[in-house]
């Protein structure tokens, strides 16, 4: 993959490797970029909340003995802050061997309650957002690279109340497809990962603002659970690992797949 080393050399599988993960001050976010440092690679993390993305940075580095981990605070809606991102990444590592498009967020809101400000700012997070922060990225990915796509379980299912966010989990999963076939000469690889229900902190806030709803956000996870084969949610660092080997020479005849992370939920 790019310039980095393969499985076996170094400490790590990423060992001398660049990583940038979106959203990553909390939840799937955190816990790959917390993985990417562990095997080696420095990685850039961004969120919206400089607080949480200076504690996730600091975990993060702690937790791998190092400097590993760079919060570059930032929404990737916003286009001039993701040109000063790649600036940054530009002039302190000159390239990026692998990126994580993460960043993301979802409501309830059914047909009837959909509002114009509801639709702009899911897709304005997940679609535009995303396809700004590959694109945008272009230039610094050397061939063999690996970009990251996540997707959501929802973009192949009928969940009510869900239908703007699972429409843009369609679209990721599409322009993993299409982006796959456009970068394939470079030998740019393209993958899309489909968690199921996850416990993370995104989660806990579909039941309402954080603290004040433990018995609601309780029964939420209980329902999510339910629905799964294997009878829990999953958990961040299982999300990871599918990162992992994405990131990883050992998935490297493995382009516009979308890999799933699920327990069985979209496929029974």
């Amino acid at each position: 993959m790019g310039q980095g080393q393969g499985p076996g050399q170094g400490q790590g599988r990423l060992e001398g490797r660049t990583a940038l993960v979106t959203g990553g001050s909390a939840g799937i976010g955190l816990a790959v970029a917390g993985r990417f440092a562990a095997e080696g690679a420095t990685v850039y993390v961004t969120g919206r909340r400089k607080p949480e993305l200076d504690a996730a940075v600091a975990e993060i580095n702690g937790r791998a003995g190092g400097e590993r981990a760079i919060g570059v605070p930032g929404d990737v809606s916003d286009l001039d802050g993701l040109d000063r991102l790649y600036a940054m990444i530009q002039q302190r590592s000159g390239r990026l061997d692998v990126l994580v498009a993460n960043a993301g967020g979802g409501e309830f809101a059914k047909l009837g309650e959909i509002t114009e400000e509801h639709y702009d700012r899911t897709f304005g997070v997940n679609v535009k957002g995303l396809v700004f922060t590959a694109q945008k990225a272009l230039p610094l990915l050397p061939d063999g690279a690996s970009v990251i796509l996540l997707s959501s379980t929802n973009g192949s299912r009928g969940v009510e109340a869900m239908g703007v966010y699972s429409a843009t989990k369609a679209a990721i999963r599409s322009l993993a497809r299409t982006w796959a076939a456009e970068l394939a000469e470079r030998g740019i690889r393209v993958n899309a990962i489909s968690p199921g229900p996850v416990d993370t902190p995104g989660i806990e806030g579909l039941a309402g603002p954080a603290g004040r709803s433990p018995r609601l956000q309780r029964r939420l996870k209980d329902s999510f659970a339910a629905g799964i084969p294997l009878g829990r949610m999953g958990r961040p660092e299982e999300v990871a690992a599918m990162a992992l080997f994405l990131a990883s020479d050992e998935s490297s005849f493995t382009t516009g797949a979308e890999l799933f992370v699920d327990g069985g939920l979209a496929q029974t």
